[in-house]
C-alpha cells in the first residue's frame, strides 16, 4: 500500500500526471481525486474514506502503454485537461463525459481496438498536427454522441412523462369509474330501498283496504242480520174475525133491507113470502123502537168495529 502511494506521488508533478508503463487496468480515480495532490500520502495512510473532488488543475495526463479497457465515467470533470495520451491500451469506447473536455488540444489513441466510428474520428495521430486533429475530431464525435445521449435521455424522460401521464390518466379514469360505480351502486341501493318502502306501503294499504272492506262487509252483514232478526222477531199482525163478521153482517143487513124494500115498494108485497117479510119487518121495527138503546150500542159497536177494521187494513195495504 505504501509503495503504491509513493509511486503515485512520484508520478504526479504539479498539474501533470505521468502514469504510463504502470500496467494499469483502470484509472486510479480514488487515488487521484483527493482533497489535494500534496496530501496523497497522508490520505492513503489515514483511515478516512476518500472524498471525490474536482481535478480541474490537471493539464496533462499520460496513461499510455497500460492495460486500460475503459476510462472513468466522470472523466469530463478534468475541464482543464489539454494533453491526454492513451496510446497502446485496450480501449474500445470513450465515456460520454469525454465531450466535456473543452480545453483538450492534444490526444493520442493509437494502438487501441477502437470501435469503427471512433477510430475513424481519431485518425492515425502520427505527429503533433494529427494528434491535435485527433483531439478536435474526437471531441466533435463525442459531442455528437453526447447530443444523441441527451436526445435519447430527453426522449426517455418524455416517454416516462407520457407514461406517467397515461398512468395518471388511467388512474383518474379508474377512480372516475370506481366513483361512478359507487354512485351507481348508491343510486341502485336507494332505488331498491324506495321500491321496498313503496311495496311495504302498498302492502299496508292493501291490508288496510282489505280490513276496511271486511269491516264494511261485516257491518253490512250485521245490519242485514239485524234487519232480518227485527223482521223475524216482529209479530205478524193477527187477522181479526171482526172484519169478516162485520162484512157478513153488513151483507146480511143489506140483503134483508133489499128484500124488505122489495116487499114494501113493489107489487110483490101481496105475495105470501112478502107478507111474512113485511110482518117480520114491522115486528122488527117495533122491537127496534123498543130496543133503541140496544141499537145505539150496537151501532157504536159496529162503528168501532168498522174503524178498527179500516185501521187494520191500512198497514197491510202499505
Amino acid at each position: 500500500m505504501n509503495t503504491k502511494v509513493l509511486n503515485l506521488k512520484d508520478k504526479v508533478s504539479g498539474n501533470e500526471a505521468d502514469l504510463s508503463l504502470c500496467n494499469l487496468t483502470e484509472v486510479p480515480v480514488r487515488e487521484l481525486m483527493c482533497v489535494s495532490l500534496a496530501e496523497v500520502l497522508s490520505f492513503f495512510l489515514s483511515s478516512m474514506q476518500p472524498e471525490f473532488c474536482s481535478l480541474t488543475h490537471l493539464v496533462k495526463v499520460d496513461l499510455s502503454k497500460n492495460q486500460l479497457t475503459c476510462l472513468p465515467d466522470d472523466l469530463g470533470n478534468l475541464v482543464s485537461l489539454q494533453h491526454l495520451d492513451l496510446y497502446n491500451n485496450k480501449l474500445t469506447v470513450l465515456p460520454v463525459s469525454f465531450s466535456q473536455l473543452r480545453s483538450l488540444k492534444w490526444l493520442d489513441l493509437k494502438d487501441n481496438p477502437l470501435e469503427v466510428n471512433l477510430a475513424k474520428a481519431a485518425g492515425d495521430c502520427l505527429d503533433e498536427k494529427q494528434c491535435k486533429q485527433c483531439a478536435s475530431k474526437v471531441l466533435q464525435h463525442m459531442r455528437a454522441l453526447q447530443d444523441e445521449v441527451d436526445r435519447a435521455r430527453e426522449k426517455r424522460l418524455l416517454r416516462e412523462k407520457e407514461l406517467e401521464k397515461k398512468r395518471e390518466a388511467k388512474q383518474r379514469e379508474r377512480e372516475a369509474r370506481e366513483k361512478e360505480a359507487r354512485k351507481r351502486e348508491k343510486a341502485e341501493e336507494k332505488e331498491k330501498r324506495r321500491k321496498e318502502y313503496n311495496a311495504q306501503m302498498a302492502a299496508l294499504a292493501a291490508q288496510e283496504h282489505q280490513k276496511k272492506k271486511s269491516e264494511e262487509k261485516k257491518k253490512k252483514n250485521g245490519q242485514a242480520a239485524d234487519k232480518k232478526a227485527v223482521v223475524e222477531s216482529a209479530p205478524k199482525p193477527r187477522r181479526s174475525l171482526i172484519g169478516p163478521l162485520f162484512k157478513l153482517l153488513l151483507l146480511l143487513l143489506l140483503g134483508l133491507a133489499g128484500v124488505a124494500a122489495a116487499c114494501r115498494m113493489t107489487d110483490l108485497q101481496r105475495e105470501a113470502i112478502c107478507v111474512s117479510v113485511n110482518v117480520a119487518v114491522d115486528d122488527g121495527l117495533s122491537w127496534a123502537r123498543q130496543q133503541e138503546v140496544v141499537v145505539r150500542q150496537l151501532v157504536q159497536n159496529l162503528s168501532s168495529a168498522a174503524k178498527e177494521f179500516l185501521e187494520s187494513t191500512q198497514p197491510s195495504k202499505s
